[in-house]
């Protein structure tokens, strides 16, 4: 059964309800009235809201016309700045750039930037005026600058001296210091200085280290302003003439062919000796200090570089190539062909740097100018090569030597063939240009052969001129003697060959046998024994012998010596070792007849009257005697 509710706990439950349904009606009430006010302030805020927004957007409006205000009174200073930079420039600009060129150049600047900044602001009210003003301003102050450009160029751009130039040589160009000529008129032996290595040049200095910056400054802003042909004509206006007038100084000369055809050929030697200095001088020296301050003046401006240089130098250029293009198209003669490839030697020594120095478009026409020297010299050195083989072949001089010695054509064209070898590698070049031959050396070899050939052929010719066919041999055996020891005494031995030196020589020892049979067959037929004895004589002894037979043959013996004697001491041997070698072979042949036959028969002749008479000499008479031959005596 169950356990019954106390009427007490239903009491309290039922109050405890009634207490909570008390408490929520309260918090229905308090939300209701919390919704209400909560409404109330979104509805105050809304209208709060309506109320302040005119008063924003005029707080808005305020603040652009603040933002606008700075911007206008910022633009306002940049312009008042632009206009207080245009009086500044102006004022100095009117001034003139002559007490302050650093200045000037700044106003120039400022100018400039002027002017870009109302360019790209056209939309200000006076831009045009402003513009206009200061283009012109901007004009007067190019055209003052050209003039500053012009008078300070000119006044730093003086001829060099030739002393001055000559300083900036090497020791072994330099004049002597006892040279009568100042002008440098007698430099050094041009082939020791073609050979002469690791020579130090010091181009002289034009213009002033400091001056340069100014000028190169001056020349931009010329340029910047469209005044470049105006800058181009003054700079080579200005330079062309003082670097002529340098080498007007120095001694150099514009010659034309006509001109140097009426030089008298020592004077003409001397001119082209001097040419091949000045050349050296040119180059090395004013043309590269030029180069150098055409570079630094116009760095930066590549367009001018090389055109001034061009324009600059080609006067000069022409001047000195002139005088050599002369001498390569007048008439040729053996003698010009050492200073021709002289001259040819030194066009080649400075073609790099001709082709460094003047690079470039501008100056390829002075890059041709020289190739085309060059070329027309070797043409000229090879065709006179050519005319003195033929020349020497064909030779018709009627030079007699009436002595026999060596012919002034031998020692002409062995001193010719010496002093060729003094130009192998030019020599050697030119073969290999013109020839196309790979192997100069035989190249060389052959030419000169042919020379010596020509020669020997023209002395063969000349010596039919002597009556006296000894006396021919004795010419041919001292021309080619000359000859054969020239060639082994130089370097022409080491091209032409052992081979040709022992034919040679085997020629001359032909020659002189020649001679020996010739001059003296004759003579000793009068020493012979045959006819003198009877044909049942021993042949021993004088038995048999007619005394008048032996008188007479020592009568004619005497009186051929004699006359030997007498002419072939005329006659000359020039080298001391063929004229003992000479001597010693026909006294070799003559003294052992004369004792043979002085010892078998002499006595038929001392045993009579006057013997003295037909017995002149002793064998010892006769060897002095035969010392006496050959040296040319009058």
């Amino acid at each position: 059964m169950g356990v019954p509710i106390q009427p007490s706990g239903v009491d309290n439950l039922t109050h405890k309800a009634a207490m909570m349904r008390e408490s929520l009606y309260k918090t229905q009430s308090i939300t209701d009235n919390m919704v209400s006010i909560l409404g109330s302030f979104d509805h105050r805020l809304s209208a709060l809201e309506s109320a302040m927004r005119p008063t924003q957007i005029r707080t808005h409006g305020i603040r652009r016309a603040h933002e606008n205000i700075d911007k206008t009174l910022k633009a306002a200073n940049v312009i008042l700045n632009k206009f207080d930079l245009s009086r500044e420039a102006e004022a100095k600009i009117l001034k003139g750039p002559r007490d302050n060129l650093e200045g000037y150049l700044e106003a120039i600047e400022r100018l400039r930037s002027n002017i870009q900044f109302f360019t790209s602001n056209k939309s200000f009210k006076s831009s045009d005026g402003v513009l206009n003003h200061a283009n012109s301003l901007l004009s007067k102050a190019i055209s003052k600058l050209e003039n500053e450009f012009k008078q300070l160029l000119s006044s730093y751009s003086k001829p060099v001296k030739p002393d001055r130039l000559y300083e900036c040589l090497p020791n072994s160009l330099r004049p002597s210091s006892g040279s009568p000529d100042p002008s440098g008129k007698n430099p050094s032996n041009s082939r020791t200085v073609a050979t002469a290595e690791n020579a130090v040049y010091n181009p002289p200095v034009l213009i002033p280290p400091r001056v340069l910056p100014l000028l190169h400054d001056l020349a931009q802003h010329m340029v910047h302003a469209g005044h470049t042909q105006q800058c181009l004509i003054i700079y080579r206006d200005t330079r062309s003439q003082v670097l002529q007038e340098s080498l007007h100084q120095l001694g150099v000369e514009k010659l034309s062919k006509d001109d140097v055809q009426k030089i008298q050929w020592e004077v003409l030697e001397l001119k082209i000796g001097t040419w091949i200095h000045f050349m050296r001088i040119a180059v090395k020296l004013l043309f590269a200090a030029e180069r150098k301050v055409c570079d630094q003046m116009f760095e930066g401006i590549d367009s001018l570089k090389d055109q001034c240089f061009a324009d600059v130098t080609k006067g000069s250029v022409a001047m000195l190539l002139s005088f050599g293009d002369a001498i390569a198209k007048s008439k040729r003669s053996p003698e010009k062909l050492f200073v021709l490839l002289d001259m040819y030697e030194i066009m080649r020594e400075l073609h790099s740097e001709i082709e460094t120095l003047f690079s470039g478009k501008a100056c390829k026409e002075i890059r041709e100018a020289a190739v085309g020297l060059t070329r027309r010299l070797a043409q000229t050195a090879k065709d006179t090569f050519g005319d003195f083989e033929e020349a020497v072949e064909k030779d018709a001089t009627r030079t007699a030597v009436a002595d026999g010695t060596v012919h002034p054509l031998t020692s002409y064209v062995i001193n010719y063939v010496k002093f060729l070898f003094d130009y192998q590698s030019t020599l050697k070049q030119l073969f290999h240009e013109f020839e196309n031959s790979n192997d100069s050396n035989a190249e060389l070899a052959s030419v000169t052969m042919r020379i010596m050939q020509a020669l020997q052929i023209n002395l063969e010719g000349k010596s039919k001129q002597y009556k006296d066919p000894a006396l021919t041999n004795l010419f041919l055996m001292n021309n080619i003697h000359y000859m054969v020891r020239s060639v082994r005494r130089s370097e022409a031995k080491d091209l032409l060959g052992d081979d040709w030196v022992q034919r040679h020589r085997r020629t001359v020892q032909q020659y002189a046998n020649q001679y020996k049979r010739i001059a003296w067959a004759k003579i000793l037929q009068s020493l012979s024994v045959q006819g003198l004895t009877s044909s049942g004589g021993d042949g021993g002894n004088s038995s048999g012998a007619s005394r008048a037979l032996i008188k007479d043959r020592l009568k004619i013996f005497n009186l051929q010596f004699e006359e030997l004697h007498q002419r072939q001491s005329q006659w000359t041997v020039p080298d001391s070792e063929l004229r003992e070698s000479l001597r010693l072979a026909v006294a070799e042949v003559l003294l052992p007849a004369y004792r043979s036959f002085i010892k078998r028969f002499g006595v038929l002749v001392e045993n009579g009257k006057n013997p003295h008479k037909y017995i002149r000499y002793t064998a010892e008479d006769l060897d002095r005697m035969l010392g006496e031959f050959f040296e040319g005596k009058t």
